[in-house]
Parts: structure tokens; sequence; C-alpha cells
């Protein structure tokens, strides 16, 4: 038995070799972004690919062999494909399920119909991107942006606004980028030009542009014209502040934090539907609020909520001291290796921002814990009408797999599951199914959510509807 396993487990990994060549060419020529039950696979090696398809049995309950999906693959590469997102994961399992009479190739090609011939998604060059600083959000946007650049005709990340640290400055935003002590090392290679000022990363080349000020920078001078900024720096907040970053070159301006005033704070999945043509300044609202306002629509859709409270189990950021010092809120300057650290959050007032419509009162606070990345929001709701945990649970994770929040809510069943296991997490918040509590109308639910990763995804989203860069998925469903 033992040789049957490991024969088995080579071929598996020799078609999953095969694959590879397949995805990247798929990625780089024609935009399509291929997927396994929401999982990119672009760029992923063997055994990614492999526990791809593993992971589809946690969720969905049935096994998914990547001897159903290879085929499936192969019928997608032979199409003339225009820019897509293609997840062959759900269209092997539907195909087994149903395959209404038809070849591999002919029931791909039937559902693929919309991303073909005149249905293709026709861009004419890529949306210029600048982000303004570089810290821990600007970082992993940048590592995003590079890893998203396709054909070249989706988002081009043009340049980044810094205030010069020191001589060497370009290096060491260099080093930053190539090493992380979280979301470890950077995925290619990065080469330094110090004459230009330029970071060429996996062949981008990406400006540096050394500021103290927004206003006095002139991007066109750069060759950027109708750019996105993103504003990571969070010094402006409202309509008033963002709009110094409306110069020669900008078209649109996002921030990475909960606007103020008129801005619209957008979570993705939820209300990126209100973003008008006419929206120059925008806001993607904070980690706390993209994890916590898709499962709460959803629950709401679903039971009604009347009132409830959202405690977030917070990792420290860099707003908090290392040591005990002065720090002009309250706690925050106690040490945040040392100490959980009792504050507040926006989430729950920002919710209304998100679903005007919302009508229950959701109350929040925060505790900061000495961990540096992945946070919990616990979900403490009094429902319409009375559920049980079971439904509660089948209701989320079907959510996760055949919404339109599946890209924001995903699913765990995991006895042993903690904080470091999602680490990386491209989804808003992860529902952990073991975790939930439920007495009729009350109902308890533990959210996981990388605030640094899964924010960065989430601001890119809102980047990409923007741009229209957001490329249908097949199947929709």
């Amino acid at each position: 038995m033992t040789s049957d396993h490991f024969a088995d487990w080579k071929q598996r990994e020799a078609l999953a070799e095969a694959m590879i060549p397949i995805i990247g060419k798929l990625y780089r020529e024609q935009d399509v972004t291929v997927l396994v039950h929401s999982r990119s696979l672009v760029n992923k090696s063997v055994i990614s690919i492999l526990k791809t398809h593993k992971y589809v049995r946690q969720i969905v309950g049935t096994g998914l062999s990547i001897d159903q999906t290879f085929p499936i693959l192969q019928a997608v590469a032979a199409l003339d494909l225009g820019p897509s997102r293609i997840d062959i994961g759900k269209l092997a399992l539907a195909y087994a399920e149903d395959s209404k009479g038809l070849s591999i190739e002919e029931y791909v090609a039937a559902e693929l119909a919309g991303a073909t011939g005149g249905n293709k998604v026709v861009r004419d060059g890529a949306t210029d991107v600048v982000l303004y600083g570089f810290g821990r959000i600007g970082r992993l946007v940048a590592r995003l942006l590079i890893e998203k650049s396709g054909s070249g005709n989706g988002l081009a990340l043009r340049a980044v606004v810094v205030r010069k640290g020191s001589d060497d400055d370009l290096k060491k935003r260099a080093s930053l980028l190539r090493r992380d002590s979280i979301h470890g090392q950077f995925n290619g290679s990065i080469e330094i030009d110090e004459e230009r000022n330029v970071l060429i990363a996996n062949g981008v080349e990406i400006q540096f542009i050394y500021s103290n000020d927004p206003t006095t920078v002139d991007y066109t001078e750069y060759g950027i014209q109708n750019a996105i900024l993103v504003d990571n720096t969070g010094i402006w907040r409202d309509r008033e502040g963002l709009s110094k970053h409306l110069r020669p070159g900008i078209a649109k301006v996002l921030l990475t934090a909960p606007g103020k005033g008129d801005v619209k704070n957008i979570v993705h999945g939820v209300n990126q539907g209100t973003i008008e043509a006419t929206d120059n300044i925008l806001s993607c609202a904070s980690c706390t609020t993209n994890a916590i306002v898709p499962p709460l629509k959803a629950i709401d859709d679903e039971f009604g909520i009347v009132q409830g409270h959202v405690e977030t189990v917070h990792s420290f950021t860099n707003d908090q001291n290392l040591l005990d010092n002065f720090h002009k809120g309250d706690r925050r300057g106690r040490s945040a290796p040392l100490n959980m650290v009792l504050t507040e959050t926006g989430a729950a007032s920002a919710i209304k921002k998100a679903m005007p419509d919302f009508g229950a009162h959701i109350s929040g606070s925060s505790i900061r814990v000495p961990t540096p990345d992945v946070s919990m929001a616990i979900l403490n709701l009094t429902l319409k009408r009375e559920t049980t945990k079971e439904e509660l649970n089948d209701f989320m994770r079907n959510t996760s797999l055949h919404s339109d929040l599946k890209r924001q809510i995903d699913f765990t069943t995991s006895n042993d599951a903690v904080s470091t296991d999602f680490v990386g997490s491209r989804h808003a918040s992860i529902f952990d199914a073991n975790a939930t509590i439920v007495n009729g109308t009350n109902a308890i639910t533990y959210l996981w959510y990388d605030n640094e990763f899964g924010y960065s995804c989430q601001v890119v989203r809102v980047v990409q509807t923007i741009s229209g860069v957001e490329y249908p998925l097949f199947p929709s469903a």
C-alpha cells in the first residue's frame, strides 16, 4: 500500500508540474487567472497546487483530484479567452456532477462563452497606480500589484512617494520590500537603479519620488497619467486633506484608513457598487471594518440582526510603543509586546458608512494583544429568529463558497486553528465554525483576519473596481 500511495503522489506531482506553464502562459499573455475554489494558482509551486486541491474537501465536503482539473485546464487553454478569472475546481466538480452529455472541451467552451468572442473584455493599456507612503500596508499592496502585473494591461505600479529618510534610502526601501518578518521573502527579484531612484521588481519599474508635501509633486513629469493614488499614511482622512493629492497625473485618491466626513468608505464585496465615475476620493475603511461587514451583511440578510457587540482581539500596530512612553492616546503608551491593551475601535460606527440600510445597533471595543499580525473579531448578535449552530455554520459555509462574498469570507473547521495559520490569507475574514455558539436568537461568531495582508487584498480589489480591471469570474456561482 505504501508504494501505491507514493506512486499516486508522484503522478499528482507530475500533473501539477504540467499545470504550471499553462497557468503562467494564460496569465502573462491573456490576463487569465486560474483558480481552484477562489484560490489563485498563479505563481504557485507544485506543493501549493496540490494543497489547494486537498483543501477543497474541507470546505466543500467532496474531494477534488488534480486528475479532474488538469483536463479542464487543458480545455481552458485551448480557448481564445479575454481577461477573466477561471475557477477550474468548480468547473471540474460541476462537470462531474452533470456533464450534460458534453465532452470536457464542449462543456468548458459553453461555460466560458462569456469570456470569448465578442464577449471578451478588451483593455487598451494599463492603469497607473501610485503609492503614497511605503509602510506595512503600502509594501504589501506593492507586492500584490507587482504579482498582478499579468500581461501589462491591468494595474501598473508606477511610483511610490515617501519622505527621504537617509542617503541610502532607496536601498533600505528595497530591503524592506525584499524581506518581511511576518510575510516572508518577496517572490521574485528586486534591482536598484540609484541614478534614477528606481526599483525594478520582477521587471516592474517603480519610480521613487521624495517629497514632504503632496502639493509639490507633478506626476506627469514621470510619465504618469490618470493614475489612482493609494494613500497609506493616514495623515489626511477628510476630503479637504486628501484633495491635496489631486495633482497633475492623479485622477483618483484611495485612502487605506477610515474616511471622515462625506468620504465614501468602501468594503469590497458589500458596497463597491456605490462607486460612481465622478468619485475621485474614496476610502477602504479599516481592516476590522472589512473583516466584520461582509459576515454581518450575510447574517443580517438571512437571519436578521436586532443588535450586537463586536469585540476585536487585535495585533499590535506601529501606532503603539515598544516600551512604555508618552502617547497621546489612552493606554497606547504602554509597551505593546508586553501587554494586552484595552482600547477603542471605530469599526462599529463605520458599519453604517458601508451599510447605511443596516438597522441594528452594534457597539464595539478592542483589545490590542502582543502578536504582530492576524486578529480576531467576536460578534455577539441578537438575531430576529432562532437558529442553531449547525444551521448558522452551514449558511456561512455556503456563503463562503457560492455567494458574492466568497472573496471576502473564508471558512474553517480545523480543530487546531490558531492565529498564525491565517497569515497571508487573502480573505477579509475567516469564519471559525468550531467556535460558533448559538442559543436561540443569540449567536456568537468568531472571525479571524489577517489585518495586514487580507486588508491589502481588499484595497487592491477596490483599485481594480475603480480602474475596471476587476475581471469577470467563471463560473459565476
